[in-house]
């Protein structure tokens, strides 16, 4: 089964690590506790799209970069 929220989790986290910002530090730019970012990187939280498009502008890049390609479809 395809998670949306670990996939996005993870390119949020491969996004962060290309720019050398620590975990600690996106948070803080979110304004969210560093355990929520956390959460988010794992696919353990649902973000809004108010903090997708939050998320992007701290890491300087597009909300749309940030999304999973779909997963493919059933034969």
């Amino acid at each position: 089964m395809w998670d949306l929220a670990k996939e996005l989790g993870k390119k949020i986290r491969l996004a962060r690590k290309l720019r050398g910002i620590s975990q600690e530090n996106l948070a803080l730019m979110c304004r969210v506790d560093r355990s929520y970012m956390g959460r988010i990187e794992r696919g353990e939280a649902n973000l809004t799209l108010e903090k997708l498009y939050q998320v992007a502008q701290s890491l300087d890049c597009e909300p749309s970069s940030l999304l999973p390609p779909p997963p493919p479809r059933p034969k």
